[in-house]
């Protein structure tokens, strides 16, 4: 399925948080809440983009891979939302804590009771600089520095169910 053919608003989802899981060139995954993204079009293609931050487990999944999916779940899913947002995947094994089963669908690994998931292919990162902030609102999310990186991502899937 196409974006622009899904029955969703992209930003209201990203809003209310999903899970972004990324997967290594050596198989193994991570996951992550993220709350920060859009989606639009660049390069001719149907793109996404997440933020993630160098401090986060994740980042090197996103660094050293270049598949990712972004899934969306309903509101019985909120505490592994905020598992998944407040514990590194360093210290816990997310999929286990959170009871995170994968099935296959159109030939790809996603989560067996997410509403949603975004099917991403990575093509483009590039660190948040802060010389080009140009407000100061922006900053105050960086007082302690962390900035996060900014993945553009192609839209390969969107699977529903």
């Amino acid at each position: 399925m196409k974006l622009i053919e899904a029955d969703f608003n992209f930003a209201q989802r990203v809003a209310k948080a999903g899970l972004l899981t990324a997967t290594k060139s050596d198989g193994s995954m991570n996951t992550m809440t993220v709350s920060w993204g859009g989606s639009g079009i660049l390069w001719g293609k149907e793109v996404c983009f997440v933020f993630v931050r160098p401090e986060r487990y994740t980042f090197e999944f996103c660094e050293n891979g270049e598949d990712m999916t972004l899934s969306f779940f309903d509101k019985e899913r909120k505490d592994t939302l905020a598992l998944c947002g407040t514990k590194s995947g360093r210290d816990v094994d997310k999929f286990e804590a959170c009871q995170l089963k994968f099935v296959a669908k159109n030939g790809v690994a996603v989560y067996e009771d997410a509403e949603l998931t975004v099917v991403l292919k990575k093509l483009y990162a590039q660190d948040l600089d802060e010389n080009c902030f140009v407000t100061d609102a922006c900053k105050s999310f960086y007082q302690n520095g962390g900035y996060h990186r900014m993945y553009i991502c192609e839209i390969k899937d969107i699977i529903v169910g």
